[in-house]
C-alpha cells in the first residue's frame, strides 16, 4: 500500500500506538514515521518482534522508542510514559489501538478492564505530555461501535460490549481535550482481514469472516484499515468525531 500521509508532513511531532508490536498497530506507526513521526511503539510481551520494527523505523531517519507495558497495570503505563517524556518531552498523537478479551485463561472482567479501565488510564497518563494541536485516536469495530442497536456474534459481544463501554468513557473527555486543543476521533471499522480478533472469531465460529464478507461485499485488510487510522491522527476531527470505514449498511444507528 502507498503511504497514506505526505512525507515530512509529521517532521516534529512525537506519536504513541498501543498494541504497535503486529497487526493494525504496527503498520499504523509505520505510517506516522514514514510520514517524519519520532514513534513510541508499545507491545505486551513482544519484544523481539517491536525491537526489529523500530530498527526499520529508524532506518527511514526518525528516533523509534521501544517500551513494554501492561495497560491494564496503571504502574506499568505511568513507567511508559516517563520514558516517553524522558526521550521526547511530549506527545502529539496517541493512538489508543490495544485492546483483547477474546484471550484464553484470563480473568471475567478482564475485558472491561483493557477496553475501557486502561483506555482511560492510558488517556489520563498522557495528557500532561499533550498540547495545543495534539490528536487522540480510538480504534474500534463496528460491532462494538453499534453493539446497542445491532446485535453481534454471541463469541465476541462480552468483548464488543466492552469495547463500546471504553469508547462511551472516552468520549466523556471530548468537551475537556477540546479545551486544551486537543481532537479526538474514533475510528470504527467492520471486521478485518488478518487480525488476531479475526482468527478467534472464525475459530469460534466458524464461516463468520466468509458470512460478513459476503455481506459487506468487501472487508478491510490490516494494512488498509490502518491507513485510515493513520489519517484519522491528522485529518480535521469529524463533527460526530467518528470516522466510519467500510460498510456500515448492516448497522443501525441509535
Amino acid at each position: 500500500m502507498t503511504q497514506p500521509l505526505a512525507s515530512g508532513s509529521l517532521s516534529g511531532r512525537t506519536a504513541l500506538v498501543t498494541g504497535s508490536s503486529r497487526g493494525i498497530g504496527a503498520d499504523t506507526v509505520r505510517y506516522l514515521a514514514e510520514a517524519g513521526a519520532d514513534v513510541v511503539i508499545n507491545y505486551r510481551n513482544k519484544a523481539p518482534r517491536a525491537e526489529k520494527l523500530a530498527e526499520q523505523l529508524r532506518g527511514l531517519g526518525v528516533r523509534a522508542l521501544v517500551v513494554g507495558a501492561d495497560l491494564t497495570d496503571p504502574a506499568s503505563v505511568g513507567a511508559m510514559f516517563d520514558e516517553v517524556r524522558a526521550t521526547f518531552g511530549s506527545l502529539d498523537i496517541l493512538v489508543l489501538n490495544a485492546s483483547g478479551g477474546m484471550e484464553s485463561g484470563m480473568a471475567e472482567d478482564y475485558a472491561l478492564t483493557l477496553n475501557r479501565d486502561a483506555q482511560v488510564n492510558v488517556l489520563e497518563t498522557a495528557l500532561p505530555l499533550m498540547g495545543d494541536g495534539a490528536r487522540v485516536v480510538f480504534v474500534t469495530s463496528h460491532q462494538a461501535h453499534f453493539i446497542r442497536t445491532t446485535p453481534t456474534m454471541p463469541e465476541y459481544e462480552p468483548v464488543a460490549l466492552s469495547k463500546r463501554a471504553g469508547e462511551d468513557a472516552l468520549r466523556e473527555y471530548i468537551p475537556a481535550l477540546a479545551e486544551r486543543g486537543i481532537g479526538f476521533t474514533v475510528v470504527s471499522g467492520d471486521m478485518i482481514e488478518g487480525t488476531i480478533t479475526a482468527t478467534l472469531l472464525e475459530r469460534a465460529n466458524p464461516g463468520a469472516i466468509a458470512s460478513r464478507r459476503e455481506s459487506a461485499g468487501k472487508l478491510y485488510n490490516v494494512s488498509e484499515f490502518a491507513a485510515e487510522v493513520a489519517r484519522a491522527a491528522v485529518d480535521p476531527v469529524p463533527e460526530d468525531n467518528t470516522r466510519l470505514v467500510g460498510d456500515t449498511g448492516s448497522f443501525a444507528g441509535e
